[in-house]
């Protein structure tokens, strides 16, 4: 199984097309800024499954939740845009909150860097911006024997 994702995509599909075209997920996840893109993403490919969550420039858009807690097989994932938790400030805040929540991962955007860490028991994650400004960034979610694996990739 394996789950592409993607935030900060701020009006380009284009990226998120190609990442769906080299990684060929089973899932793409969207956190946020701008959900609009997911749902044009979707457009292109009518069969894809996406589950998306609404960060701070996705005013108006009533149809995305904040926040959302999903199941990538057996391992729970919280997903989120990041604002909520000052995520630009560091980690701590959204690492706590997890850990509480008893997720065995957190996903989230909107400082548009790339972190894919594992802290614990627990992995974080951040795609990064798949805007290309300053450059096209997303994340994968796999399993590996039973084991909840992330990482992060560039689009050239």
């Amino acid at each position: 199984m394996k789950w592409l994702v993607f935030s900060d995509s701020h009006g380009n599909v284009e990226y998120m097309r190609r990442a769906l075209e080299l990684e060929k997920p089973d899932r793409v996840l969207h956190l946020g800024d701008v959900v609009r893109d997911g749902t044009r993403l979707l457009a292109l490919y009518p069969e894809l499954r996406l589950e998306q969550v609404r960060g701070n420039c996705d005013h108006g858009d009533g149809g995305s939740p904040e926040e959302r807690e999903l199941f990538f097989g057996a391992h729970r994932v919280w997903m989120l845009h990041g604002h909520t938790y000052w995520v630009k400030s560091g980690t701590a805040m959204v690492a706590e909150e997890a850990r509480t929540r008893g997720v065995e991962a957190v996903l989230f955007g909107h400082t548009h860097v790339p972190l894919c860490d594992r802290m614990g028991s627990l992995w974080i994650m951040n795609p990064g911006t798949v805007s290309g400004r300053p450059r096209a960034t997303y994340g994968v979610m796999e399993e590996r024997k039973g084991e909840l694996w992330c990482r992060t990739a560039v689009i050239e």
